[in-house]
């Protein structure tokens, strides 16, 4: 009992179990406010039909908000510690001052998270992204906290504290500067309805060619085909040129631009049996006889220079499978027929000639718009035989082998033939 009566008469000892004593009350308290706290509002939240308590309590603002509990006990009971000095509880009341600041910014933090989470959900959120905004907002009142609490721990005036900041713009304005680009760039994009999340960009200096699945203060994500990301800063997207296919999406149809190369040796003339046997196909039965009747006008227009065959116009087997390809595509059941389709035959040279075909699909997704494609230039590389034309390609191994074979059978034949005559 000496021992105790001495211990508890030695000096500090009262302030330190009353420091002691707020401590252990303030962890109470702290356990207490967010069991109850959380619960209560856990409850409410799954009770009711509201999504932006659910939202808060996805993003622990009301934890946050709990946290700030413990510190208001400190804060308010160091005055009833016995034999505290001056200076320890204002040092203890500065920190409990700057860590409930951090609290406040950390669920306010959480509330703007929250509610960039609601507005992700309405049909203008899943188009144009708030994260940017949000993550600017974010910095600034994280920096403004900071300030508070350096304020609160030294005792210096906010004034003082922005003066020297002034003084340090230079500075600020390099660490910031991502920042600064980022935000421009960002404000540009949404006032001028650049970018989406969703859209497919391509952008082959980053190698980015794919789905845009972010948008935020510093940084555009996208999803490439590959499945892999490419993250781009977002000043790229204002300096450099990219290209997004939000176009095609919106009218529905993609575009097919693809050509046809003919073998130049294998145009001609039709004459009169080909002519008959053309005129059976269906999708040339309302050309060729107008066109048929255009020519013979033509030709009688001419008088005595009609005999001449260089001076007759005849028509030729490019010329009328041209004319059937613009017609079996525009009777075509996968074409979107509200835009541009058209049969064009570009400008001739060693690759033969190119027959471009111009045209949109009635779908922009990416596996019926190949296999619509692909349908359509099968049919036609099987048809060019019917029109007596030929599909230029390059010679390969085997059209050398064949040479060769033919080559060596004339050889052959000419031996055998010297052979017999001798």
């Amino acid at each position: 009992m000496n021992s105790l009566r001495q211990l508890m008469e030695w000096p500090g000892m009262r302030t330190a179990l009353g420091l002691l004593a707020l401590m252990l009350l303030a962890w109470l308290v702290g356990v207490l406010v967010r069991s109850v706290l959380l619960r209560v509002v856990h409850g409410i939240a799954a009770r009711t039909e509201w999504r932006w308590d659910d939202a808060l309590c996805r993003r622990r603002s009301f934890f946050w908000l709990a946290r700030m509990a413990p510190m208001l006990v400190v804060q308010y009971g160091i005055a009833r510690v016995p034999d505290v000095s001056g200076d320890v509880e204002g040092i203890v009341v500065s920190i409990s001052k700057a860590l409930l600041v951090l609290c406040l910014a950390m669920a306010i933090s959480s509330a703007l998270s929250a509610l960039e989470d609601l507005y992700r959900e309405t049909p203008r959120g899943r188009e144009r992204s708030i994260k940017g905004v949000v993550q600017l907002a974010k910095i600034g009142l994280f920096v403004v906290a900071g300030l508070v609490i350096v304020t609160a721990l030294t005792g210096q005036r906010i004034g003082l504290l922005l003066s020297g900041l002034g003084a340090m713009s230079a500075v600020l304005m390099l660490v910031f500067k991502d920042t600064i680009l980022g935000f421009v760039a960002g404000v540009q994009l949404s006032s001028n309805d650049m970018l989406r999340v969703g859209d497919w960009i391509e952008m082959p200096q980053l190698n980015a060619d794919g789905d845009v699945i972010d948008i935020a203060l510093h940084t555009v994500k996208v999803r490439n085909w590959d499945k892999t990301i490419t993250t781009i800063p977002s000043w790229r997207l204002i300096s450099d040129s990219y290209k997004n296919w939000r176009g095609m999406q919106e009218t529905g149809g993609r575009r097919i631009k693809r050509v046809l190369t003919i073998d130049a040796g294998s145009v001609r003339f039709l004459d009169g049996a080909a002519l008959d046997r053309l005129a059976k196909l269906r999708l040339l039965a309302d050309y060729l006889p107008a066109k048929q009747q255009e020519v013979a006008e033509w030709n009688r227009a001419l008088g005595e220079a009609g005999g001449v065959a260089a001076n007759r116009r005849r028509l030729t087997n490019l010329g009328t499978f041209r004319a059937y390809v613009q017609v079996y595509l525009d009777t075509h059941p996968r074409i979107h027929h509200g835009l541009s389709c058209m049969v064009r035959q570009l400008a001739s040279g060693s690759q033969g000639i190119p027959l471009e075909l111009y045209c949109f699909t009635d779908t922009v997704v990416w596996a019926d718009y190949e296999a619509i494609q692909a349908d359509i230039f099968d049919y036609l590389f099987a048809l060019l035989p019917e029109f007596g034309l030929r599909l230029y390609q390059q010679p390969s191994g085997h059209d050398m082998q064949a040479g060769l074979a033919r080559l060596d059978g004339g050889r052959a034949e000419s031996r055998s033939l010297q052979s017999a005559t001798s």
